[in-house]
């Protein structure tokens, strides 16, 4: 169950926190993982990781923001291994502030990573997909593209975005063998999340009032969203596209 043997793999920001726990999950369940991310550093250190544990990747360094760099990386995989079964869209930022505390160029920024790194990646290995009538996009947009989150309009705006992107990439291409859905989680506890934490007069303080927002009253890990991942991935999910997946401990329940 739940086996990706043999397939190939891709996901964009895989050098840590929800993008590595993908990749190596990914290579867990028998598949190929190209991991990119920006930071070339981190990014290896996931393939390492993987390929102690006998798994099979490579590392691509790739900033999803600049369409021709995606193009490339598409030429790059479909010559090495002919295709691409699984994209997942994990690359992106975040913004802390209200409107009034957004500039234009703060949602550009995020702009151009969290929305457009997602359309130049699906649309550089869409057309060899629709060729073979196979492929499997995942995106990873948030809660905060199901829900407005206070204090994070940029962000929520972009992760809207995400979710009407797939929703729209899966309606389109939903008979010529292609299924997009998209994974919406909560908090999640990684590096980026717990540095952050750090940087609080009461770390512990804080981190339990960002727990509290889930109804379970923690913080996902890493691992926990990359399974669904792996879910969506895999054949077992096979009539399941044009689907927001809400791993959140329970934060929408209310609201």
């Amino acid at each position: 169950m739940f086996t990706l043997q043999d397939k190939i793999t891709l996901v964009t920001g895989a050098g840590s926190g929800i993008g590595a726990a993908i990749a190596e999950t990914f290579a867990k369940a028998g598949a190929f993982v190209f991991v990119t991310d920006r930071d070339q550093a981190s990014g290896q250190d996931t393939v390492n990781r993987i390929m102690s544990q006998g798994g099979k990747a490579e590392f691509v360094v790739l900033d999803v923001s600049r369409e021709e760099a995606c193009a490339e990386i598409a030429r790059h995989v479909l010559t090495t291994k002919q295709r691409l079964d699984i994209l997942v869209n994990n690359a992106g930022i975040g913004h802390v502030g209200t409107m009034m505390q957004t500039t234009g160029a703060d949602l550009d920024r995020l702009y151009a990573v969290n929305v457009r790194g997602v359309f130049n990646m699906s649309r550089a290995f869409l057309t060899d997909m629709l060729r073979r009538r196979s492929g499997n996009i995942i995106n990873l947009a948030s809660i905060g593209g199901v829900v407005a989150v206070r204090d994070r309009l940029a962000y929520c705006t972009t992760k809207f975005a995400v979710v009407g992107l797939t929703k729209s990439i899966a309606l389109d291409h939903a008979r010529e063998g292609i299924r997009c859905n998209c994974i919406c989680p909560g908090r999640v506890e990684t590096p980026f999340v717990s540095a952050r934490l750090k940087e609080y007069p009461d770390p512990k303080k804080a981190y339990d009032e960002m727990a509290a927002t889930q109804a379970l009253g923690r913080m996902a890990k890493p691992e926990e969203i990359a399974a669904s991942a792996l879910y969506l991935a895999s054949d077992e999910s096979s009539f399941i596209t044009g689907t927001a997946f809400l791993i959140d401990g329970g934060w929408s329940a209310g609201k």
